[in-house]
């Protein structure tokens, strides 16, 4: 029996990291990482796309036939469609979309990005996300990549996450703790 069960984070990782480190030295990051995006962006909107990819029954003449043509008509980067092309000749296709977000993560990191999400009772506006993103970006000393939702749940206030830090302002919070001391009491 193999120790190997399943294609692990460790092996999305090395692919990502492979295709970070060619793209960079054929000074392709910026195209082959939009191209990744755009394939993530199909792969989460197209239903078809999704199950082209999961389809264990297509040979390696279908799937590289299709990927070249998409190749050809939306102008991909030859070195982002020789890696998804690669990646079916070693039967890691299956894995596509689980390669490209981790790549996309590298990407994001190497440019000294942190991630953060912000959780708020009421819809912001892009001017006030851009403030808090200007804030964040000031107070971490590093550029924000932000994530946005919007969660009425929280009845006020906002949940700030930024790496491990996370900084709870909801009303919904408040009244945890206020809940959980009568709780105690």
């Amino acid at each position: 029996m193999s120790k190997n069960k399943g294609f692990s984070d460790t092996s999305a990782n090395r692919y990502s990291l492979a295709l970070y480190e060619l793209a960079k030295d054929s000074n392709s990051l910026v195209n082959v990482e939009t191209n990744a995006k755009a394939f993530l962006n199909l792969i989460s909107n197209n239903k078809d796309f999704k199950n082209f990819i999961k389809d264990p029954t297509l040979n390696r003449e279908v799937l590289t036939g299709v990927i070249n043509k998409i190749s050809d008509n939306f102008k991909l980067e030859i070195l982002f469609k020789n890696f998804v092309n690669f990646l079916i000749l070693k039967r890691r296709f299956f894995y596509l979309e689980q390669i490209l977000k981790t790549f996309i993560e590298i990407c994001s990191e190497k440019r000294g990005e942190l991630k953060a999400e912000i959780k708020s009772a009421k819809l912001l506006n892009q001017e006030e996300i851009k403030k808090i993103t200007d804030e964040l970006s000031n107070n971490f000393k590093s550029q924000i990549k932000l994530n946005y939702i919007q969660d009425e749940s929280l009845i006020g206030g906002l949940v700030v996450q930024v790496g491990s830090t996370m900084i709870d302002t909801s009303i919904k919070s408040k009244l945890q703790q206020v809940e959980n001391r009568m709780i105690e009491a």
